[in-house]
Order: C-alpha cells, then sequence, then structure tokens
C-alpha cells in the first residue's frame, strides 16, 4: 500500500459536493453579468486560513521590499499582524484539525511561526546583522518545514511538493540578490494561494463522533 494516494491528482478543480456544502464556515463567492459567470468557487475554513497568510506574508515581504519603513517599525507592526494572524489560523481550522485529528499539522505551524517571529524580531532589535541578512532563507527554511511535516501527516503529495518549491527557492536566492524580499514574499504568497484555489490530495483520519449524522453521510 502506497504512502500517498497514488489515484488521486496532486491537484484538482474543486467542486461543490454535498460534503463541502455541509462544511462549517464556508464562502462562496459568484460574480456574473446576467447569465454569464465571471468566477465561481467557493472557500472552506482551511481555504480562507490560505489566503489570510497569502496576504500577510506578501505584505510583509513587499514592503520589505520596496517601502522607506524602519525596521523597528516593521517588526511592530508585522509582529501584531503575524500574532493575529495566528490567532485566525486556529480559530478557522480548528474544526478541521479536531475532526481530522491533525493537531500536530497546527501545533508544527503555530511553533515555526512564533520561533521565526521570535528570531526576526530578536535580529531586529538587538542587530544581528548576520541573521538580518538571512531572513528570507530562514523563513522559507521554517515554512518548507511545516509543509512538508503537513505533507506526511496528511498523505498529501500537494503540500510536499510545496515544501519542496520553498526549499529550492531557497537556492534561487542568491541569483536574484537584492529582490530577495520579492521574491520570498511571492513563493510563500503564491503558494497558499494555490493552495486555497484548489483541490488536493490527502488521506482522512475522521473523528466520526464529531460529525452530525447529515454530515456523516457524505464523508
Amino acid at each position: 500500500m502506497s504512502f500517498f494516494n497514488l489515484q488521486t491528482p496532486i491537484f484538482r478543480r474543486k467542486e461543490i459536493t454535498q460534503d463541502v456544502q455541509n462544511s462549517p464556515g464556508i464562502l462562496r463567492i459568484h460574480l456574473h453579468i446576467g447569465k454569464l459567470t465571471i468566477f465561481s468557487t467557493f472557500y472552506t475554513r482551511l481555504d480562507q486560513a490560505c489566503i489570510l497568510w497569502g496576504l500577510i506574508s506578501a505584505a510583509i515581504f513587499i514592503t520589505a521590499q520596496f517601502l522607506p519603513i524602519s525596521w523597528i517599525d516593521q517588526a511592530v507592526w508585522w509582529s501584531t499582524l503575524t500574532i493575529v494572524g495566528t490567532i485566525c489560523m486556529v480559530n478557522l481550522t480548528w474544526f478541521r484539525v479536531r475532526l481530522e485529528k491533525l493537531h500536530s499539522v497546527l501545533y508544527c505551524w503555530i511553533t515555526m511561526m512564533l520561533a521565526g517571529l521570535a528570531i526576526t524580531d530578536l535580529s531586529i532589535f538587538l542587530g544581528w546583522g548576520e541573521v538580518l541578512m538571512r531572513l528570507c532563507p530562514m523563513w522559507l527554511g521554517l515554512v518548507a518545514f511545516c509543509y512538508l511535516w503537513t505533507g506526511v501527516e496528511m498523505r498529501s503529495r500537494t503540500f510536499f511538493l510545496t515544501g519542496i518549491i520553498h526549499l529550492l527557492a531557497i537556492l534561487i536566492l542568491p541569483l536574484v540578490e537584492s529582490w530577495q524580499f520579492l521574491t520570498t514574499g511571492i513563493v510563500m504568497g503564491l503558494s497558499v494561494v494555490l493552495l486555497a484555489e484548489f483541490r488536493w490530495d490527502m488521506q482522512h483520519k475522521i473523528d466520526w463522533d464529531l460529525l452530525t449524522p447529515e454530515q456523516k453521510l457524505y464523508i
């Protein structure tokens, strides 16, 4: 038996099935002009958490790349935003974490985000020049570890591949020289947005006691 489910595509289009309709907190978006549909999709709470982190990642690294804001001001702003984002992530994903017994995945992300935040802030306030010069590869490495761990725990090639892409991005950083923050923001932000836009492979470990009788019919 394969560790990953090789019968399921790594990425596939999302479809509104009955189990998706029964998901708590689902957000539907349907843009149309008359009978012409321009854009139609849905976002589960997990998708919403991905989009949130995509926006946060892009904001942090693109600001560092282009705006003349002091490092100390950025540390205060982005630390606050990261902590708020972490709390929102827990709130958005907690039901899914309990349902599919993915506590270690959530704890991994929380630990890595807070550890990275602490190292970043200390390097700014204490003037650790060597660390400041390596913030981009550090964050890519931390996020890569989280994706790889998620891939193992969820038996998902999608997350495992995303982790490898982040590791490869570290090797690209020396080639982009002064554009490292922009490159890091694009890699981290675009990755989670793609995860939110598509359905990915995984193998479920469901705690059936958390489901209603109606939800059990469609899982």
